[in-house]
């Protein structure tokens, strides 16, 4: 089957998985003349299997341990609850907030899980993590390749401390994505920014736990920072409302915000970049607002691995879709391809494990 999708900044093509040149014979348009296509975006911090929880813990924390052994207490019978959902459900209900709010490819921070390779519904990105020095003090990394690590996940010196402790261990270099880095000092900012590593920064999630995220001049220009929206264990929502957020702090440029979901973080996971040319792999988005803008509302179709995932219910019949459900999140429906699993009414609710 080809799919045209006709949008105001242009059309796109699809079959097979991939986007190609425009003809005149297809089989279903779908036209949303005030739309914006766009590639789909790119979440590079999650933990898919924890969405289904409540923001968890009542901060702020001096740093990521004192949270956990907190929410351990306080929480237990919430997160005992939890534990129940199956496995794949809980790790769909992680994959379709992403891609509700436009995501297509996702890093999850956490096990590699069988289910993914077996008709999941977005991408998700491999690569080796640890949860933490602290948590994880034994862990190697593999010799080559990325490594995702929870780095500097608090306020106080011990979270200050880690920096010098993986420059000491010879894990501070370009290899290294360092997740949250809140709590550097000037030593630590310094480091950081010399080892040419990478940061992904979740703000909202920060703020919930800490009061505060990571230091500006670490985030100056010079440094690639990459966007990530944490569980909902902690961030408050999707990835749109991650850009919001972030905008409002004003430590990156328009334009390095939107790499950060974009070129920037497919160039420091290794993935192709991100492309609406003809031969690409077919991720894409229709907003009705600005990328820097949107909210999940404003989400008219999302189309992950060339097969349409997300659509605005008053496009269904133009589109030829079956199957599927619809689905209520924040006081909007959307039409989504899974038909056996639905998420979470209301706005998702968070929490992450350590």
């Amino acid at each position: 089957m080809r799919l045209r999708i006709e949008a105001s900044n242009g059309a796109v093509e699809i079959e097979d998985g991939r986007i190609h040149t425009s003809t005149e014979t297809f089989d279903h348009r779908i036209s949303v003349p005030e739309g914006l296509l766009h590639p789909g975006l790119i979440n590079c911090h999650d933990h898919l299997r924890l969405n289904h929880f409540g923001r968890l813990g009542e901060g702020p924390y001096a740093n990521a341990y004192e949270w956990g052994r907190d929410v351990s207490c306080r929480a237990r019978e919430t997160i005992a609850e939890g534990r129940k959902v199956p496995r794949r459900n809980a790790l769909l209900w992680g994959a379709w907030k992403n891609l509700l709010s436009g995501v297509t490819s996702v890093v999850h921070h956490d096990i590699w899980e069988p289910d993914f390779e077996q008709n999941f519904p977005l991408h998700v990105t491999r690569v080796a993590f640890a949860d933490s020095l602290r948590m994880s003090p034994d862990f190697v990394r593999p010799p080559n390749g990325l490594f995702a690590l929870h780095v500097a996940e608090g306020t106080d010196k011990a979270a200050a401390q880690e920096v010098r402790t993986l420059a000491a261990r010879g894990l501070l270099d370009d290899r290294l994505l360092a997740v949250h880095a809140i709590g550097p000092d000037r030593d630590g900012t310094s480091r950081l920014r010399a080892s040419n590593c990478a940061i992904i920064w979740c703000p909202t999630s920060n703020y919930f736990l800490f009061g505060r995220t990571a230091p500006p001049e670490l985030l100056a220009d010079g440094m690639d920072v990459l966007l990530g929206t944490d569980s909902l264990l902690s961030g408050d929502g999707d990835l749109l409302d991650e850009l919001q957020a972030a905008r409002v702090q004003g430590f990156l440029s328009d334009t390095r915000l939107a790499d950060a979901v974009g070129i920037t973080a497919a160039r420091r996971l290794g993935l192709p970049a991100p492309s609406l040319e003809p031969g690409a792999c077919a991720d894409l988005v229709v907003l009705r607002r600005p990328l820097l803008e949107a909210r999940a509302a404003d989400v008219v179709l999302v189309v992950a691995a060339g097969e349409l995932r997300v659509l605005d219910p008053v496009l269904a019949d133009s589109a030829g879709v079956t199957g599927g459900q619809l689905i209520t999140r924040a006081n909007v429906t959307r039409w989504i391809s899974e038909d056996a699993v639905l998420p979470p009414r209301g706005k998702c609710t968070h929490t992450r494990e350590n």
